[in-house]
């Protein structure tokens, strides 16, 4: 699809749905090691409260961690690609797998992390996270021994792609799933979807907004599902910036 345009001017009925690494924040080495600084936290709170609390985090990152980075304890946070959900009410919602799959998964990992130590396994929770940024070299090792591993272990579970990363998660819930169970809820109910990502897991998100007549945001130029197109994170930012400045000159 074609993205050669800015996103369109805003609209006060608009619901924001944000990824975070790669959208609002660098990508870094590890997903410890990124930087977090407080003009992001108040772009994000100005945004929460001049959209009558119609924002939420869609993230790859389970809800723990988002809480530990970024704080913001009163903003709907969709983790682990919307297998947890925290909505406006702070009701929390869970799409779980059997804990045993995790298990043989982590096992049969133990003897590849040892002779690969470029290699980073991340437990989030309800997911695994197998990271190869450090060693791009073993990408088509690691998604082929994943994906093995997998089907192995039997149905439900599904890989999720992104960047120099695969996980290996409950199938049939996604970022998608996450926003549409927020746009059946207030203050999201009735407003135009948009929603920001950059990777591959976000196209589940563009899609389910597409859908919704919304605006989808890719960040950088990768092939996409995506309405509209940002070149990168200092963008996205500038962007909210803006639509932020537009509102205040309405009111």
């Amino acid at each position: 699809m074609a993205r050669n345009h800015l996103p369109p001017t805003p609209s006060t009925d608009w619901a924001f749905f944000l990824d975070v690494d790669g959208t609002l924040l660098e990508i870094a080495d590890t997903p410890s090691a990124v930087s977090v600084d407080t003009c992001l936290l108040d772009l994000i709170a100005q945004l929460h409260r001049h959209s009558a609390g119609a924002v939420a985090l869609v993230s790859g990152r389970s809800l723990n961690d988002l809480e530990n980075l970024l704080g913001l304890p009163r903003l709907p946070m969709a983790g682990q690609h919307g297998l947890e959900r925290r909505d406006v009410a702070g009701r929390l919602w869970i799409h779980a797998a059997a804990p045993e799959a995790k298990y043989i998964i982590k096992e049969a990992l133990a003897p590849v992390l040892a002779r690969h130590p470029g290699l980073l396994l991340e437990d989030k929770g309800l997911t695994l996270a197998l990271h190869y940024r450090q060693a791009p070299h073993l990408a088509g090792y690691v998604h082929r021994l994943l994906a093995r591993i997998a089907a192995e272990v039997g149905e439900g579970l599904e890989l999720q792609r992104g960047k120099r990363v695969v996980e290996v998660k409950p199938a049939g819930i996604d970022k998608g799933t996450a926003i549409a169970e927020y746009m059946r809820e207030p203050p999201f109910l009735g407003r135009t979807p948009v929603f920001i990502g950059d990777d591959l897991n976000d196209e589940h998100g563009f899609a389910e907004v597409n859908l919704l007549d919304g605006i989808s945001i890719k960040v950088g130029d990768a092939a996409s599902c995506a309405r509209y197109h940002l070149p990168d994170v200092v963008a996205v930012r500038k962007w909210l910036a803006n639509v932020l400045k537009g509102w205040e000159c309405r009111t």
